[in-house]
């Protein structure tokens, strides 16, 4: 396991999430990159944890996913099932669980400061807050996507399963985009990756 986690995390939080995962009793699962969500936790039927996290280059990213299940487990056991999965339980045993590995020896200084804004009120996802998906993006390795808000207004992209859009105007936190195909509008976050097929 140790072995493993080197190649994920970055070094210096390698035993304190070795900790972690053993005083949780969660069997970790790293699996293929999934374009819908970065990792999940799970209670199986025979009772025991399982925590699933994409495998990634970006070890920071996968740090921040690893800890964001392992605090679903935690916060789960300690206030029961039935409380809301991202509600005020879940945010406080994320903000605990984080805070030893918030430090220099960790993270690089440029991401420390928007880590610690962030996790005033952590989100959902990490993809939820522009400002910390852009800067964690700057680790990942070069790829030709392109994020939704660097799109000219009337751009047509086309997302991983080939659907195609219309970039629209921007509506408070979103953009508003139109589904080629159906004429359906959805709303896209601003770093949202898309590939471009024509520019406006």
């Amino acid at each position: 396991m140790n072995k493993t986690l080197l190649k994920y995390l970055p070094e210096n939080a390698v035993p304190h999430c070795l900790d972690l995962i053993r005083a949780s009793e969660v069997n970790l699962k790293i699996v293929n990159q999934r374009v819908t969500r970065h990792g999940d936790y799970r209670l199986l039927p025979d009772g025991s944890h399982q925590i699933t996290v994409n495998a990634t280059s970006n070890k920071y990213r996968f740090l921040i996913t690893l800890i964001h299940e392992i605090a679903h487990l935690v916060a789960f056991e300690k206030y029961g099932r039935r409380i809301k999965p991202h509600g005020l339980e879940w945010k406080r045993t994320f903000q605990y669980l984080m805070l030893p590995f918030i430090r220099p020896e960790i993270f690089p200084s440029s991401l420390l400061p928007i880590l610690a804004k962030h996790f005033r009120n952590p989100k959902a996802s990490s993809t939820t807050d522009s400002s910390l998906s852009m800067a964690l993006k700057a680790y990942d390795i070069p790829s030709d996507k392109i994020q939704v808000f660097e799109l000219p207004s009337g751009s047509i992209f086309k997302l991983y399963n080939g659907k195609l859009f219309k970039k629209g105007q921007r509506k408070v936190k979103r953009y508003e985009c139109i589904e080629v195909s159906s004429g359906r509008v959805y709303l896209f976050q601003p770093h949202a990756e898309v590939e471009l097929v024509i520019k406006k």
